[in-house]
Formats: structure tokens, sequence, C-alpha cells
């Protein structure tokens, strides 16, 4: 297994309908840069937008996995991503012609054989892993699903399903690196129920599907006509049943459907935006499952990158700017001058802090019983030690007001008390361009983030009377 990031040498395209929506799809994967990571893009949709492949654009999982991004969709993407997953593969841009990826025969084969056409070439950048370090669970009680990551030197997934069916029964999957993706998982289809079919068709779904796209396991023994019924229903040829499979075709794998959870949960927790090193078991699992699981590990691994990111204090070193040296930066004068310190500057960031005590005259009104530092001063604190970084690369910053323009995806982590010390790092967004500050900013106390969010200021040197 290789340690460095793996793009395709050339690329390839592929038609095919969408399993749900019915719309003839061309899908052109084409080689991506380092770090790009997995991204899918609309070019059918004015604009051609993108829709990057990470877990915070899910938005629907009933019958599939489907990607938003500010207001563009893309349904049914498991199977291609599981593709890629398999084959190992780090950054690749797909282009579709339509909203769904094409269901093909059900599983991710076609999509394999295609990139195998294409080939494929190491890059120059090693693999971004996110190792397990201890065990993680999303549970699902109700439902008696459960999903566990445990530590490991590499990526495997064992898959436990049970339908409480006299036809699939208890069945076991498994996938490791040193398995045959392409012999072993990727030719496995999707399956459904027999009962399930009308149901899915009422609510305007599955106009895509086919016998030769899905396995249709039947649970009870149904009259020739009504499957006749059914099959007139899909514009489908008459079929009978075979050993509780409604279909033309034998099995692949006698644990088939198990495979095919297991495809499943590959593709959908390549959601996390980071290959893993670690032990997946999944009972139960499904579309909801995997991607409620791949949010609780991208917020551990937010979490993670937090604790690398959090400054660190050393009230023995000199700061680069005590109170009397931030004074001739700020206009702000008591109560309202709320740094204490700055203890880095840099071209770019920032890093100031504020000893939050009881005699801070705020407290007397929020709160009397229960005195918190409001929301809005927290802001103003952070905004000050950013204005700090700005001015500081001026000659006369004396002469340059710094206005509030916007205030964006602001959010408080936890309660500001007397007694706390803030620290507030911020970083340019952008470079100060005509006088527009743009900034990201967080605040600590202690190892735990308080406060984070973008601001953006304006400073305007003062016009002469």
């Amino acid at each position: 297994m290789s340690n460095q990031q793996k793009t395709i040498k050339e690329s390839v395209s592929l038609k095919g309908k969408g399993l749900h929506t019915g719309y003839d799809v061309e899908i052109t994967f084409r080689p991506a840069p380092v770090n790009h990571g997995f991204k899918f893009q609309r070019i059918d949709l004015e604009g051609k937008p993108i829709i990057s492949a990470v877990v915070d654009n899910v938005v629907e999982t009933s019958r599939g996995t489907t990607l938003e991004e500010n207001g563009v969709q893309i349904h049914t993407i498991e199977h291609v991503l599981a593709s890629l997953v398999g084959l190992e593969l780090d950054n690749i841009l797909m282009e579709f012609t339509g909203p769904e990826a094409p269901i093909l025969d059900g599983s991710s084969i076609k999509y394999v054989e295609a990139l195998n056409k294409a080939g494929y070439v190491e890059q120059d950048a090693e693999k971004n892993y996110y190792i397990i370090k201890e065990r993680t669970v999303f549970q699902d009680e109700k439902n008696n699903i459960e999903i566990v990551a445990y530590p490991d030197d590499h990526f495997s997934v064992d898959v436990m399903v049970d339908y409480n069916s006299k036809v699939l029964g208890h069945q076991y999957a498994s996938y490791h690196p040193t398995h045959d993706f392409e012999k072993e998982i990727a030719p496995s289809r999707t399956f459904v129920f027999f009962h399930e079919l009308e149901v899915l068709l009422k609510n305007n779904l599955i106009k895509g599907g086919d016998l030769q796209n899905a396995i249709v396991i039947m649970e009870n023994e149904v009259p020739q006509e009504e499957l006749d019924r059914m099959a007139d229903l899909f514009n489908k040829p008459h079929v009978k049943v075979k050993e509780g499979v409604l279909n033309n075709v034998d099995l692949r794998y006698s644990n088939e459907p198990a495979r095919h959870k297991l495809l499943d949960v590959l593709g959908d927790l390549s959601l996390i935006g980071r290959p893993i090193l670690g032990k997946i078991v999944a009972s139960r699992p499904g579309h909801f499952a995997n991607t409620q699981f791949a949010k609780v590990i991208k917020e551990n691994i937010k979490k993670e990158l937090s604790r690398i990111a959090i400054p660190k204090y050393d009230p023995n070193e000199k700061p680069v700017y005590d109170i009397n040296q931030i004074k001739g930066l700020l206009p702000h004068r008591y109560p309202f001058l709320l740094v204490d310190k700055v203890i880095e500057l840099k071209k770019n960031s920032v890093i100031g802090m504020k000893n939050v005590t009881l005699n801070e005259n705020f407290f007397q009104g929020h709160f009397p019983n229960e005195p918190i530092m409001p929301g809005v001063l927290q802001i103003e604190a952070m905004a000050q030690a950013g204005g700090i970084l700005a001015l500081s690369q001026l000659e006369d910053p004396e002469n340059y007001p710094t206005l509030f323009l916007k205030i964006d995806k602001v959010k408080f982590k936890r309660k500001v008390i007397p007694g706390d010390t803030l620290i507030f790092r911020l970083e340019l967004i952008t470079p100060i361009r005509r006088g527009l500050v743009h900034m990201f900013g967080q605040t600590f106390v202690g190892d735990s983030l308080a406060m984070e969010g973008e601001l953006m200021a304006q400073i305007t040197k003062i016009k002469d009377n």
C-alpha cells in the first residue's frame, strides 16, 4: 500500500440511467491535483457548479446519499465514491450531465473498469490519513444499528446484516486492503424487497430501476398474477421467482447483499474527506447511519485540529505589545479597551489575550447572579486583536479608525466567566486591500474553543478638516 496520493492518468467517461430520476447521465472522471479530494461538477447547469464530497453537504439518505452545496444537488453517489475508495484514489473531479450518478448494473464494477482503463499515477504528496486513536461509536438503539471504529494500523471494514428475513438470513462481509476489491466487493449489486417496489414507484423513485441493476428479494410467496402486475407497472418483462429472488440472473455471491452494504459503507465514509487508518465494524448499516458516523469522525477531526492550533501562552515571555503600546494603536479606552496583550504578531496573523475579571462593568447587569461575558463583547475583543494586526502595518495608526462591515459564521462554544483568560487567534482570509480586512478568528479558554467566526472591517484614514 503506497502512502502517496493518487489520481488517474487521463479522463474517462461512461453513461447510464439514474436509479431514481431515470435521467440519462454521462459521468466523466478527470485527474485532479494533490489535496483536491473528491468533487462533483454539474456541467449541465449554468456556471457548472461544484459540489464537494464531504459529509457536511449530505441532505438526504433515504434510498441513497444525496449531497447539496449552494442549492445544487447530486444524488446516489455512494457507488461511484466506493469505487474511488476501493482503488485507493485521492483526487478526482467528476463531471455530471445530470442530477444523479448512473446506476449501471447496481454495483461499482463498471466504474472500476472505466477507471482501470484511465490508469493511475502517484502524486508528489503523502496521503492525509486520519488515524483512529480510540474506540468511536455511533448507535441507533431503536433500529439496532451500531457502527464502531477501533484503532488499527490498516483500514478495514466488517459488515453484519440481519433483516429478520428467511431469504437473506444473517450475513457477514469484510474488506481489507489485501483483498481484491475489484473481484470481491465492487460487483455486489444493490437490493430491494419486493414489497417496497410499489411504494418506491408511487413516491416517484426508482424510475431507472431494472432487473439488471437490482436484486429483488421475495420474502413471501406471491401469485404470478401479482408478479405480472408489478412487471407491467414498471413496464418490464414478466419474470418468475428463483430461490427467493425475483431476477433473471444468479446472485454473484451467496452474501451479495452484505457485500453491497459494505460497498455503501466505503462510499459513505469517504465523505469524511480523508482516508482512514482504523478498523470499522458496522452492524445493520444504512446510508443514514453511515453518514451520521462520518459526521462523528469529522467532528473528532475538527476537535483534534483545534487542539493542535491552540495558542500557547507563557506569562514569563515578554509580550509583543503591552497595554500601553496597544493604547498607541487602538483608539479604544475604558471601558471598551478589551485586549490586554499581544503575544504573537506575524504578517498574516495575530495572537492576543484578555484577562476577564469580575470588575468588568458589564457584569453588573449581565447577569447579577450569574456573570457571563456578552457574546457581542467577545466578538468586539477578538476584533480589536485583529485590528492591531491591520493597524500595526501603518505608520500612523492613530489616524485610521476600524469599522465593522460584516460578522459571519459566528459560533459560541462555551460561556466566558470571571477568572477566564481569553486567547484570541486571528488569521487573514485574504490580503488587506483597499482598507478591507477579512479575517477568521478563534477565542480559546485553556484548551477549549469558546468562540469562532469570520470578521470583515474597513480601515479608512481620517480626513483633515
